[in-house]
C-alpha cells in the first residue's frame, strides 16, 4: 500500500538537520536514524512544498525531481513538467490490463493502461441515444397504395450479406464493389424484384444481417478484430444504408398493402442492426401499413396463416441445428401452423435442406466476393430472391434475380 504523505513538520525537521550537518545526506541520515535515500526523498518533497529555505517552490506547471549537492555545498535542483491529470476510464471501456511503476515509498511513477471497449456499455449507450433523440426524427408521411393485392399471399424479399462499405477489386476477386456500386444495385434490384413479383397483399423485407461491412469507426469485425477492406468512412456508409433502406420501404409500400420489416443482427454489424431497427421504428411510427420486428435477440419469426417463417443470420447456429432453436423459441407459432420455412445467410451460398421440422434455406448474396473469400477459394453465385407464400399452401412461387439481370 502507498505510504501516507509526510507532514510539513517532519519535512522541516529534515531540512534543518540537513543544513546543520553541512548539507550531507550521509550525516543527515545518521543524525536522524534514517536511510540516505529517505533523506533525498524528503528533501525533494520539502522543495516541492517550498520548505527548502534557500530554494523557492517549483515554477507553476513544474515539479522538482532531483537535488544534487556539490562538494562546496552548492546545490543543483532539476525541475520537470508536472504529470498530466488523473486518467479516468471512459464509460464505454473497461480496464483490460494495467502495469504500474512505483518508487521505493510506494508512490506511482508511471503506469501503462490498456482500455478495452465495453460492448455491453456501448450497446446500452447506443440504445439510450436512440431513445433520447428518436422523438425528434421526422415521421414518414403515409405512402399511397397503387393496387390491391391478393390477400392470401405474402412476398418475402430476401436480402442478406450485402456488406455496404466493403471494397472489392475485380482483378483480385472477380467483381468490383464499393459504396456507389452497392447503392445503385440495391435500388435496381428492388425496382426489378417488385415489378416481377406477384400482386400480394403483404410483403416481408427479410434483411438477414451483415448489411454493413463493419460496425464502428474502425474497419474491423466486432468480435475478433479482423481487418477489413473498406471503401469509405463509417458516417458516409450509415447515410447510404439509411437512404437505401428508406427507398426500398417506400417502393414496397407502393405495391403492397402492408410491409413487415426484419433486420437480423449478424457478425459484421451486430450493433448497427440495433440502431437500424429502433430508428426505423421511430421514423415509421405514423405509418399504419408497416410493422418492424424489434426483437433484440438473434432469432425472428413471422406467422402467415398456416405458414410460419423463421429467420437467423446463421452466425450462431448452423443449418442442421437451427430448426430446433426456432421451434423451441416460437413453439406457439410453430404449433398453430402447417408449413414451416427457415431462412439464413452468412456463408454467401445457396443451400436447402428438409428436416423433420421444416425446410431450412441458406441464401446467396448480391455483393461481390471480398478478398478473404476470393483468396480463400470460397466460390458462390450472386443473387437474391422474392419468395411467395400462401396462407393455405406454404410456398407457391419465387423470383430469383442476379446483378446482371437488373443492371439496366
Amino acid at each position: 500500500m502507498p505510504r501516507p504523505p509526510l507532514s510539513n513538520e517532519v519535512l522541516t525537521a529534515t531540512v534543518e538537520a540537513y543544513n546543520a550537518n553541512d548539507r550531507s545526506w550521509i550525516r543527515t541520515a545518521q543524525a536522524l536514524g534514517i536511510g540516505e535515500r529517505t533523506v533525498g526523498d524528503r528533501l525533494k518533497q520539502a522543495a516541492k512544498r517550498g520548505l527548502l529555505l534557500d530554494h523557492p517552490p517549483a515554477k507553476p506547471g513544474f515539479e522538482i525531481t532531483k537535488i544534487t549537492t556539490a562538494p562546496d555545498g552548492g546545490q543543483h535542483i532539476t525541475e520537470k513538467l508536472e504529470h498530466g491529470d488523473v486518467f479516468k476510464m471512459p464509460k464505454t471501456h473497461f480496464l483490460g490490463k494495467m502495469t504500474v511503476n512505483r518508487d521505493a515509498s510506494g508512490r506511482v511513477i508511471q503506469d501503462w493502461i490498456r482500455a478495452e471497449v465495453d460492448d455491453v456499455a456501448r450497446e446500452a449507450a447506443m440504445r439510450a441515444a436512440v431513445a433520447a433523440f428518436s422523438s425528434e426524427i421526422p415521421r414518414a408521411e403515409p405512402v399511397h397504395l397503387n393496387l390491391i393485392g391478393n390477400a392470401d399471399l405474402v412476398n418475402q424479399y430476401t436480402v442478406t450479406d450485402y456488406h455496404f462499405g466493403m471494397l472489392s477489386w475485380k482483378e483480385e476477386t472477380g467483381g468490383d464493389w464499393d459504396l456507389k456500386i452497392a447503392e445503385k444495385l440495391w435500388i435496381n434490384w428492388f425496382a426489378a424484384a417488385i415489378r416481377q413479383s406477384p400482386d400480394a397483399e403483404q410483403a416481408i423485407l427479410a434483411q438477414l444481417g451483415d448489411l454493413l461491412h463493419f460496425d464502428s469507426l474502425k474497419a474491423i469485425t466486432p468480435a475478433h478484430g479482423h481487418i477489413l477492406d473498406a471503401d469509405s468512412r463509417f458516417a458516409k456508409i450509415v447515410r447510404v444504408v439509411i437512404r437505401c433502406m428508406r427507398a426500398a420501404v417506400r417502393m414496397l409500400l407502393e405495391k403492397h398493402d402492408h410491409l413487415h420489416l426484419i433486420m437480423a443482427d449478424a457478425n459484421h454489424d451486430e450493433a448497427s442492426e440495433v440502431w437500424l431497427r429502433e430508428m426505423f421504428a421511430a421514423h415509421f411510427e405514423d405509418e399504419p401499413r408497416i410493422t418492424i420486428d424489434r426483437t433484440p435477440g438473434t432469432y425472428y419469426a413471422y406467422e402467415w396463416g398456416l405458414t410460419s417463417l423463421f429467420y437467423h443470420h446463421g452466425h450462431k447456429k448452423k443449418m442442421k441445428d437451427v430448426d430446433s432453436t426456432w421451434v423451441g423459441r416460437y413453439r406457439e407459432i410453430y404449433g398453430r401452423t402447417k408449413f414451416a420455412y427457415g431462412h439464413t445467410g452468412h456463408l454467401h451460398s445457396d443451400e436447402l435442406i428438409s428436416t423433420n421440422l421444416m425446410k431450412v434455406e441458406r441464401h446467396e448474396t448480391l455483393a461481390a466476393p471480398s478478398a478473404f473469400e476470393a483468396n480463400g477459394g470460397y466460390n458462390s453465385g450472386r443473387s437474391a430472391k422474392v419468395i411467395t407464400y400462401s396462407k393455405r399452401f406454404g410456398e407457391v412461387g419465387r423470383v430469383t434475380l442476379t446483378p446482371e439481370m437488373v443492371a439496366a
